[in-house]
């Protein structure tokens, strides 16, 4: 019989990391609202034992901790039983608050993205170093892992992999509105867009970014004039920027 996997929560992050699993695990999941659970079964595409949050009991579980950060409180007040261990992908949320709120032997923290959705997510995971080997089997199932040292080290990779995608969709339309600024029709902007993203996806994965654009720019080339508008537009000072906020923002949670 293959190990099972309890989801606490039914949201997108959930059925994200559910459908990495189902081929290996037994999936079953509890949430507040029942329509809303037999649609992700629906969409999971295999049988899940579906259970009303209020009252569950986690008590032996391997729970998937996938509700929004600000219902920590309540949704632990709901459960009963202590669970052998919890992952959470609660973002900003620390090990010593989830332990105040949820009962279990053991807690890990993890930050999966968006790209969790087509099973290539950057997940960082942090926590008690005995898990590491379940949890990185677990969360290799919706891409690529990354064991951190620290709570303090996940906050900024969440800062960095987790809100990432948000930073990459603002340059990635704004790239494209600017070939539609200069004459190119909206479709064929968007469909080189996505091939440059798709292959500098590769790249990237084998080569250092400042290899990458020494041998894009040529002396007084095109690339170099547009490099040149992006540091005089502070686009790197906003970049790093934005990672400060975002890390100060996590901490806040």
């Amino acid at each position: 019989m293959s190990k099972t996997v309890t989801f606490i929560g039914n949201g997108n992050m959930a059925l994200s990391i559910a459908r990495g699993l189902a081929s290996r695990y037994t999936i079953e999941v509890a949430g507040r609202n029942a329509g809303r659970l037999e649609k992700f079964e629906k969409e999971l595409g295999v049988p899940v034992k579906r259970y009303p949050l209020d009252g569950f009991d986690i008590g032996g579980k391997t729970v998937m901790l996938c509700v929004k950060p600000a219902n920590t409180e309540e949704v632990g007040r709901m459960l009963k039983g202590r669970a052998e261990v919890i992952y959470s992908v609660l973002a900003g949320t620390t090990i010593q608050k989830l332990s105040e709120n949820f009962n279990a032997e053991t807690i890990i923290r993890s930050m999966p993205n968006l790209a969790a959705t087509v099973g290539r997510s950057m997940t960082t995971i942090t926590g008690d170093a005995s898990y590491r080997d379940e949890a990185e089997k677990l969360l290799s199932s919706i891409g690529t892992t990354l064991w951190l040292n620290s709570e303090k080290e996940l906050d900024i990779a969440t800062a960095l992999a987790g809100s990432g995608p948000a930073y990459l969709a603002l340059i990635a339309e704004a790239l494209t509105d600017g070939a539609v600024k200069q004459g190119l029709k909206r479709d064929d902007a968007l469909s080189l867009m996505r091939g440059l993203f798709g292959g500098f996806g590769e790249l990237i994965r084998h080569e250092h970014p400042a290899l990458l654009k020494d041998a894009v720019m040529s002396p007084g080339g095109t690339t170099a004039a547009g490099y040149g508008a992006l540091e005089d537009a502070g686009v790197r000072k906003g970049c790093i920027n934005a990672i400060e906020k975002a890390y100060m923002r996590a901490k806040e949670l």
